[in-house]
């Protein structure tokens, strides 16, 4: 009698390969799915910094990465502007001295907000915002057009462009107003009302001053404050039908703007014979022209008038070409850091203040600097958007420092206790939060 063998089992024949075959042995799909999942949970776990932001490598990390790109910001403005500036018979080192001192007063304002309770900024949200509105409004009396944008007031030769305060005044605000409303979020009603009245006041007042690429980032960070209050979703849709609805209009009623879009698209000048793309164009031949490790620092071509102003808005140009591919690369490696140590600082919040305003100036800062590196690429048509902490811009990077002080100081109190800096200002609560604070806790215990 002759055996017939058995065959093995259908886990055994997917694990093995027959004698003789060459074939690799198959994993089971369970537990393929399980390393994917454990490497998708230890991939946020490390981007999230569970655990890790008590030695203080958040607070460090955000401190670190906003002082390179200051730094390498001052440096090249002063690359970048110096050829301008000796062209229009002024100092080579004026517009850098200037950046700097800015910079000196914004690390200070933001070394001092680093060591507040951000609880004590609530009592600033009204003020600031009604200054702000105020600001905005004075820009259209008294305010200076600069390249067809009425957005800056001149203080006695120093000049200011509110629509940049205007933004932390916004994200403090929101921050402010959301956390009030706490759970009634869950109804449109609430969520519309004040704030999204607010935001669009704040929109239409630098839209008359034709600073369309700020009222985009207004728009970004209100988005941004929302969301992280928690807000239905099927609002974000309707409110995005709604915002490339008036964007459109915007563009179809402006020539200038049609002109870009057109420019951007087709790559060719528009009817009237004006290149609006010209500005982009010179920035990519600067990025090309860098090649690796670039031409060398101080010695861009484009800057020689090719790109008007290559100090503000398209120094991201002049960077890839004075210090090539290595150079971009590190700007965006410090971006990288200095978001997610924020994003570390947002997700261990459970206060619905800290949380939207930390998650707002989040957005605010990595969003402004993507708009700005997509239009320097070719990605997007070309929006007058400045780089954070680099362009050169003395609002700007004031404001920007500010905003990095309010995260900085929520960092800060996710220290241990014996390794947190110091606070210069406390914020005490009044008696009556505190008996109620007390009694939430001992009926939780209990």
């Amino acid at each position: 009698m002759v055996s017939t063998p058995t065959r093995p089992p259908a886990q055994q024949r997917a694990g093995k390969p027959r004698p003789g075959s060459s074939a690799s042995p198959v994993r089971p799909p369970a537990a393929a799915g399980n390393r994917l999942r454990a490497a998708y949970r230890t991939f946020w776990s490390a981007l999230e910094g569970t655990g890790t932001s008590r030695n203080g490598s958040t607070y460090y990390l955000i401190l670190g990465s906003t002082l390179a790109l200051t730094a390498i910001g001052i440096m090249m403005v002063l690359s970048a502007s110096s050829v301008e500036s000796i062209a229009a018979g002024k100092s080579p080192y004026g517009d850098a001295l200037k950046q700097g001192m800015f910079a000196g007063i914004g690390i200070f304002t933001m070394f001092v907000l680093s060591r507040i309770n951000v609880v004590w900024l609530k009592r600033l949200a009204w003020p600031a915002i009604i200054a702000a509105l105020v600001l905005l409004g004075l820009v259209q009396l008294v305010g200076a057009e600069v390249n067809g944008n009425k957005n800056w007031i001149d203080l006695g030769g120093i000049t200011f462009q509110p629509s940049e305060a205007s933004k932390l005044a916004l994200a403090l605000w929101m921050a402010t107003v959301l956390a009030r409303k706490g759970r009634l979020l869950s109804k449109w009603q609430h969520v519309a009302v004040p704030a999204v009245p607010m935001a669009i006041i704040i929109v239409g007042l630098v839209l008359v001053g034709n600073d369309l690429g700020t009222a985009m980032i207004i728009m970004m960070i209100t988005a941004a404050a929302l969301f992280f209050a928690g807000a239905p979703l099927y609002l974000f849709g309707v409110a995005g039908l709604v915002a490339v609805a008036g964007t459109a209009v915007m563009a179809v009623t402006s020539s200038n703007r049609m002109c870009r879009i057109t420019s951007w698209w087709t790559g060719q000048s528009c009817a009237d014979g004006v290149d609006a793309n010209y500005q982009a164009t010179n920035g990519l031949y600067g990025l090309a022209s860098g090649g690796w490790f670039g031409v060398g620092l101080g010695q861009s071509r484009q800057k020689y008038s090719w790109i008007p102003e290559a100090h503000n808005d398209f120094i991201f140009a002049i960077i890839g070409e004075e210090l090539g591919l290595v150079g971009t690369v590190v700007v965006l490696i410090l971006f990288a850091i200095l978001g997610t140590a924020i994003y570390r600082v947002v997700v261990a919040q459970e206060d619905m203040f800290h949380r939207v305003l930390a998650g707002t100036i989040m957005v605010w800062l990595l969003g402004q600097a993507t708009v700005n590196m997509s239009v320097v690429t070719g990605l997007m048509p070309v929006i007058g958007v400045p780089l954070p902490f680099i362009s050169y811009g003395g609002s700007a990077l004031l404001m920007s420092l500010c905003a990095i002080g309010v995260v900085l100081s929520l960092a800060r109190e996710q220290m241990a206790p014996a390794l947190r800096p110091k606070r210069m200002l406390k914020f005490k609560a009044k008696p009556a939060r505190e008996n109620a604070a007390r009694k939430k806790t001992a009926g939780k215990r209990t």
